[in-house]
């Protein structure tokens, strides 16, 4: 199968988020390929797209390889209309969309795939949550179906609650991230179901769950469902560096974030990764914080 994307589509960044880290085991990109293997609501499949131009050539393995196809064209964008900037748009924000034209926001609709890294992400570094991510597809997780020998499948929601909170601290994943993790398994099914909702009833339906806070479903949000609008409300980073952009102070608060970011309403995610994306990042201060380790294996 092919599917064609507009022109402007710059299909690399626009895939990138659906890659937790440059060793995802279960998500490579590459220049023009893009491999993912995930669970479907009719089994576990592996995608492949494959580019030179903008025509992409889709190829995909296992059960849940029909459904998986037919998400393609959500994945890669072409359901995004784009952002239209007011006429007063901050220089800083009109000059990233300048920058940065051919990004677009996909919507996987696979949302349990997308909130268990993002669970990992919660409260430690993106360093610490990539290797723990790897260490759990590899434990709990099987080999994707097709022909990528090294792609490997999310652990499915049976062995996530197959094992107790405390069978996670050797990976370094104390008791609350586990448990958020068991939650998420538990409710599989349902999560499943809201990946076809509206981002906002999604959204309610995801608070009503222990340990799902608002900065994980504006992080999983954002491209599980193609929302443009997510914020992860309570990131360390994130409102530092809109403030800094914004207003040229070099540290913010949550509120102040959504302040500066309130014209912008209903593409607000969008903005935020544009910024990012054109190194709008807040001066540091004082020295880096060192990990402490859990445990020694």
């Amino acid at each position: 199968m092919r599917v064609h994307v507009d022109p402007a589509t710059n299909l690399r960044l626009t895939l990138s988020p659906y890659r937790f880290g440059s060793a995802d085991p279960t998500t490579q990109l590459a220049e023009g390929q893009f491999w993912r293997a995930t669970h479907t609501p009719i089994g576990p499949a592996t995608l492949h797209l494959s580019w030179a131009d903008q025509t992409i050539a889709i190829h995909a393995w296992g059960p849940g390889s029909d459904w998986i196809i037919a998400s393609a064209n959500e994945l890669v964008g072409n359901c995004d209309t784009g952002l239209q900037l007011p006429e007063a748009a901050h220089p800083a924000i009109a000059r990233a969309h300048r920058n940065h034209p051919g990004l677009r926001i996909g919507a996987s609709r696979t949302l349990y795939h997308e909130l268990l890294p993002t669970i990992l992400g919660q409260r430690v570094t993106a360093g610490e949550a990539i290797n723990q991510w790897r260490a759990l597809c590899t434990e709990l997780g099987d080999p994707a179906p097709g022909p990528n020998e090294t792609l490997r499948l999310p652990p499915p929601p049976e062995r996530i609650l197959g094992k107790p909170a405390w069978w996670y601290h050797p990976f370094g994943i104390e008791a609350k991230r586990a448990e958020a993790l068991r939650t998420v398994a538990n409710y599989a099914t349902r999560i499943e179901q809201w990946s076809t909702l509206a981002p906002l009833e999604a959204a309610q339906k995801l608070q009503l769950l222990r340990g799902i806070g608002p900065w994980t479903i504006g992080s999983a949000l954002a491209h599980a469902l193609g929302d443009p609008d997510a914020v992860p409300v309570g990131d360390f980073h994130v409102p530092n560096m809109v403030c800094w952009a914004l207003a040229e102070r070099p540290r913010g608060t949550d509120a102040e974030m959504l302040q500066l970011l309130e014209p912008y309403g209903g593409q607000r995610g969008r903005v935020i990764r544009l910024l990012g994306l054109d190194g709008n990042a807040a001066p540091k201060f004082g020295p880096r914080q060192r990990i402490q380790p859990m445990h020694r294996r």
